[in-house]
């Protein structure tokens, strides 16, 4: 489970820079969201910070302590795609270690390194 705050946009940034989609979707009333999400057959889950839970999100404390990995078809198009969206390069697309990869962080702070390996 990721840890954001804004769960509700962080929502929408996924959809758009991902191509997730929601398979399910809590929103209370005060605006929290948890919300189960898919990229394809891997699946994640959203939801705002609960502090009160020890659930805290990479803004609260200052950096992530998970980085997510998503091995795609094609790395480049869906890293491009993340930027689109409103991701920040961490490291650019490169060919490296047998991989082709490069790793960007979410508006929300977390660490995505999107890339396959060579076949």
């Amino acid at each position: 489970m990721l840890s954001v705050r804004r769960g509700a946009a962080a929502v929408e940034f996924y959809k758009a820079a991902f191509g997730a989609r929601e398979i399910f979707r809590i929103d209370a009333p005060d605006g929290a969201v948890v919300c189960r999400m898919a990229v394809d057959a891997a699946e994640f889950w959203v939801a705002d910070e609960s502090p009160e839970h020890k659930n805290f999100s990479p803004e609260t404390l200052g950096g992530g302590t998970v980085r997510m990995v998503m091995i795609v078809d094609n790395p480049d198009a869906s890293f491009d795609k993340a930027v689109a969206a409103g991701a920040t390069v961490v490291t650019p697309m490169a060919n490296n270690y047998g991989w082709r990869l490069g790793r960007v962080a979410d508006p929300y702070g977390h660490h995505w390194e999107i890339g396959k390996p060579d076949k």
